[in-house]
């Protein structure tokens, strides 16, 4: 017969043909009792043949069709990296290409022993527990000589017959191949068949092996996958905590919350029963403790450490974490974690877990911790300098509170003593001048003064206003009392446009008053000589808005922004001509807004600037101090 497939089906055919003419034929003569002995013989080799030919064709039939379920198969295994549908689409198509009754899927456990993952039956059904009645023996043996078994008849095949899983279970055709993955052993994959004897050939047990080689890539791929998943996602969730924790230890700068938040969260994360965080003494070399979360323990007990305790000196000369166990038999168990606190490179205190319990913190735990410190000692930092900042902060408000009430003495003295100098003799009109000068002189000292004392109040949260009934043309008017020689001396025109009918606003009347001063002491001084100034003001529902127009230099956004910084003065020429400290306009920002008001400032550079304060309209139930906005006294 020839090789190619047309050819053998053609060969078949005529075989086919021939074969029933023959029967015919016979079925003839043997119904007229002449049949030819040695005729007989010569078709029945013929018909041998024609049967060894169709078994072969079946075979070859069987063959292809094994392969292509094996490529469709393989396609199918490798679409997918979810762990059970891997192990679910393997089992079925085992059980599909062997015709077994029944298949097992089986993958060593940690701990080397087999656990069956997926246990499906012909129909592609998954069996109960009650039904994995496998051959231990046989799994087994697979597993240790890493070899594949074929039985035909394990009932009464020598190597296992007798076995009790045998026995017990009526087993009979059995097929087991193991699985392979990157030179090791993960599993067996196991089918048979309880009822029919013969089932399974070598043949069979050839496709096995072939499919569970390629079965085994496919769940190792899975299981890679789901682990790397799984740590991605642990990864995760890690991150997003520290983050979280990152945003606590952030929300303020309280040396004494980072610590507490460091401590209260390694105690959760650890399973820990207490929890101490001690830092560095430079002075006494020692680790102060100064924060606990939890149980008392030896740490939270001692108010200072040294060195010389073997987990604290361990962790100060390594910089990394150390671990101490109780004794073998001493109770209660314990397990201590001491981890450095790093900042720059330097250990600047520690942290200390205490758990009752063996081998309390693994090395993730560990890492977990130090993350926790590395963090925390970036807070601990923060809130070290914050507080030298605020004693510094206190400390230069003190010095300016004490020196502006030590300066008054003197400048009243002065002031006095050139208010009597006419009085006790004849002055020329140069002496006039000089003494004219010491008063403008000690009125600019008092400003001063008076500024350096609302910014020291106002820093440590002392400056308070009255919330009181305040006559805006009554304010306006002593405002321009004050600023009227000033105005003429620069030759502004003064324009107002104050409506008679505006109803009283609620604030502090002298704060009310510094702050128009202010304002338009500074659009007097801040526009050339001979300009314009515009005071207005206009009622809108709750509000009283007064706005102080100038055509003066302007300022450019940047200056705006920096606007009501202490002590910041424009870059410009005209600016720096001008006598001031640059402590009126903070002030009078603060002012405005413990009075419950706001400001807008509108400018161009070169065509001057409007500032515009808004402040509440007065209304009798609102002059209950309980109403008064923050900073705000009642009359």
């Amino acid at each position: 017969m020839s090789d190619t497939p047309h050819q053998t089906s053609y060969e078949i055919n005529q075989a086919l043909s021939n074969a029933r003419q023959n029967i015919t034929l016979l079925r003839s003569q043997a119904q007229a009792n002449s049949v030819d002995p040695a005729y007989l013989d010569e078709r029945l080799a013929l018909l041998e043949q024609l049967l060894e030919a169709l078994d072969a064709s079946h075979q070859q039939s069987v063959h292809q069709r094994r392969l292509g379920a094996l490529f469709d198969v393989s396609r199918a295994l490798g679409s997918s990296l979810d762990l059970q549908t891997v192990l679910d689409q393997a089992m079925d198509a085992i059980i599909q290409l062997t015709e077994a009754e029944r298949g097992f899927l089986m993958l060593l456990d940690d701990d080397g022993k087999l656990e069956v993952r997926v246990a499906r039956n012909f129909d592609q059904e998954t069996l109960e527990s009650s039904e994995f009645s496998v051959s231990r023996t046989i799994t087994r043996q697979v597993v240790n000589t890493d070899q594949s078994v074929v039985t035909t008849n394990a009932q009464t095949d020598p190597r296992y017959a007798g076995q009790a899983s045998i026995v017990a279970h009526a087993l009979r055709s059995i097929m087991a191949s193991p699985l392979r993955a990157r030179g090791r052993i993960i599993g067996v994959v196991y089918v048979d068949n309880r009822i029919r004897t013969g089932i399974f050939s070598e043949n069979d047990l050839e496709v096995l092996e072939t499919f569970a080689a390629q079965a085994a890539v496919a769940i190792d791929n899975a299981r890679l996958y789901g682990a790397k998943d799984q740590a991605l996602a642990e990864r995760l969730e890690e991150l997003t905590m520290l983050q979280w924790i990152d945003r606590q230890l952030n929300e303020t700068l309280d040396m004494g919350n980072a610590m507490n938040i460091t401590l209260e969260w390694s105690s959760r994360l650890c399973n820990a029963e207490s929890a101490s965080l001690g830092l560095h003494d430079p002075e006494t070399g020692g680790v102060r403790v100064v924060a606990h979360y939890g149980e008392a323990d030896e740490f939270s007990d001692a108010a200072e450490l040294t060195l010389a305790h073997p987990l604290i000196g361990q962790v100060f000369e390594t910089a990394e974490a150390a671990l101490q166990f109780s004794a073998p038999g001493v109770e209660p168990v314990r397990t201590v974690l001491c981890v450095p606190i790093r900042r720059e490179n330097n250990v600047i205190g520690v942290v200390t877990l205490a758990a009752n319990r063996a081998n309390a913190f693994n090395e993730d735990a560990q890492a977990l911790v130090s993350r926790l410190a590395d963090r925390a000692a970036i807070a601990i930092e923060n809130g070290r300098l914050y507080d030298a900042v605020q004693t510094a902060n206190r400390a230069k408000s003190e010095f300016v509170s004490l020196v502006a009430h030590e300066l008054k003495v003197p400048m009243t003295s002065i002031s006095g003593y050139a208010d009597l100098l006419p009085v006790v003799g004849p002055v020329n009109e140069k002496q006039e001048a000089f003494i004219a000068n010491v008063k403008n002189g000690v009125k600019r000292m008092m400003v001063l003064v008076s500024d350096l004392n609302d910014i020291s109040r106002m820093e440590s949260g002392q400056l308070q206003v009255k919330s009181e009934k305040v006559d805006v043309r009554t304010a306006v008017n002593e405002a321009l009392e004050g600023v009227s020689q000033q105005i003429e001396d620069h030759g502004h025109t003064l324009v107002e446009h104050i409506p008679p009918d505006l109803p009283p606003i609620r604030g502090d009347h002298a704060r009310v008053i510094q702050v128009l001063v202010n304002l338009l002491s500074n659009a007097c001084k801040y526009t050339p000589d001979g300009g314009a100034i515009d005071l207005r003001a206009v009622c809108d529902q709750e509000y009283v808005s007064l706005s102080v127009t100038d055509t003066g230099i302007g300022m450019t956004p940047d200056q705006i922004k920096k606007l009501g910084t202490k002590f910041w003065r424009a870059e410009h020429d005209h600016v720096l001509e001008q006598p001031g400290t640059g402590l009126g306009f903070a002030i009078t920002q603060n002012l405005i807004v413990l009075m419950g008001g706001d400001l807008d400032v509108r400018s161009t550079p070169g065509h001057g600037s409007t500032f515009t304060v808004m402040l509440p309209v007065y209304v009798d139930q609102q002059d209950d101090p309980a109403q008064a906005p923050p900073g705000q006294a009642a009359n």
